[in-house]
């Protein structure tokens, strides 16, 4: 499966903060978006959402972006 999401950085802490009109996953993320560790951060929250280990979830594109595509398998 894959999905897109809007990551918000440096937030209070790390949740899904809804969906927006286009279907888009809103993730708030605590991690800052430096050296990826948001990237990172947002990998392990979507598996342990999803209930799939962290290697099966990757950013397909959007690595520098606040929209990113992630693909689950």
């Amino acid at each position: 499966m894959t999905i897109r999401v809007k990551v918000i950085p440096r937030s209070a802490k790390t949740e899904i903060a809804g969906e927006m009109s286009d279907g888009t996953l809103k993730v708030k993320i605590a991690a800052p978006p430096e050296k990826g560790k948001a990237n990172v951060a947002l990998c392990a929250f979507l598996a342990g959402h999803y209930k799939v280990p962290r290697s099966a979830v990757t950013i397909v594109s959007g690595h520098t972006a606040a929209l990113k595509l992630v693909r689950i398998t």
